[in-house]
């Protein structure tokens, strides 16, 4: 049982910095960021994300970091692309199945 509870801090590091580092884009960019420098576009408690072939961005409550689902296509984006990245966080799956998944956790 350890072992299982030591793999997800390292997984909620993970995830804590990616967010950071999904706010803070704006910022590094410069683009439509606000007084406190994050992108004016992203409401409070949301992130975005990149999916599909094009790129399409979406804007995404963090509650979904809560949903397997959702945690499932983070562990497959850490697997394709890492989190180490300036690009934003790029979600490995098509545009239609993203939309699809998203409209049935709200």
């Amino acid at each position: 049982m350890a072992l299982r509870k030591n793999n997800k801090l390292p997984q909620a590091a993970a995830l804590k910095q990616m967010l950071r580092r999904c706010s803070s884009l704006g910022r590094r960019q410069g683009v439509g960021a606000d007084d406190d420098g994050l992108p004016g576009d992203v409401p409070k408690g949301h992130f975005a994300v990149y999916v599909g072939e094009n790129r399409s961005r979406f804007i995404v409550p963090i509650s979904y970091l809560s949903h397997p689902e959702f945690q499932s296509l983070l562990r497959r984006a850490e697997e394709e692309f890492g989190f180490d990245h300036d690009m934003g966080l790029t979600i490995p799956c098509e545009e239609v199945v993203f939309r699809s998944l998203t409209s049935m956790l709200r």
